[in-house]
C-alpha cells in the first residue's frame, strides 16, 4: 500500500469514526443531575405530569400553549418544564411491548403536542425511577433535544421549587 492509500484510508476511517460518534450522541437522551437545572427566566414554571390519561395530557399541553402565548412565545421571558413520571412517561416510550402499559396503544399525537411546545423552550424531563420500578428499559425511551432524563420526577419537583419554580398540575 502507497503512502498516499494509507492517508486515504486512516482518513476515512477517522471520518466515518467521527460522524458515527455524533450520530450516537445526537441520538442519546441528555441526562441531568439536579444540579444542572436552573432558573433560567424570571417566570420559571414545571408541569407536573404522573398521569397518561390522553386527554388530560392534551389538556396539559393546551395550558402550557396559552402560558407561553401569555409571553409571546419568547424562551428569554418564560421557561417551562414538564416533569414526567409514573403513567406520565408513556408518551416518551418507543413501543409498550414488557411494560405495564403493553395492552394500551401508544399515541402519537402527544408525542407531536410535546414536540409543539418544545420549539419555544419547553423541556421535558424524564424521571428515571419510574422506568426503574416499572422494570422498564431505559432504551425505550424517546430521544429529542427537548427531552432530558433526571435520576427521580419527585426529586425534580421539590428541587425546582425550591430554587423559585412556580408549580403546576392540570386536574
Amino acid at each position: 500500500m502507497t503512502d498516499i492509500d494509507r492517508r486515504l484510508l486512516v482518513g476515512g476511517l477517522a471520518v466515518a469514526g467521527a460522524t458515527l460518534a455524533a450520530t450516537q450522541a445526537q441520538s442519546q437522551t441528555k441526562v441531568l443531575e439536579m444540579k444542572d437545572i436552573k432558573k433560567e427566566a424570571e417566570i420559571s414554571c414545571l408541569y407536573h405530569c404522573d398521569f397518561g390519561d390522553p386527554g388530560r395530557v392534551r389538556q396539559m399541553i393546551t395550558n402550557i400553549n396559552n402560558h407561553l402565548s401569555a409571553y409571546d412565545y419568547d424562551a428569554f421571558k418564560i421557561k417551562i418544564y414538564v416533569v414526567t413520571h409514573a403513567q406520565g412517561i408513556k408518551p416518551f416510550i418507543d413501543n409498550f411491548e414488557g411494560t405495564p402499559w403493553s395492552k394500551d396503544a401508544p399515541n402519537p399525537d402527544l408525542l407531536e403536542r410535546y414536540e409543539g411546545v418544545a420549539k419555544f423552550g419547553v423541556d421535558v424531563l424524564l424521571c428515571r425511577t419510574s422506568f426503574q420500578s416499572n422494570k422498564i428499559d431505559i432504551k425505550k425511551a424517546r430521544s429529542a433535544p427537548f427531552i432530558k432524563q433526571i435520576p427521580s420526577g419527585v426529586a425534580a419537583l421539590g428541587d425546582l421549587q425550591a430554587k423559585g419554580f412556580g408549580y403546576i398540575k392540570i386536574g
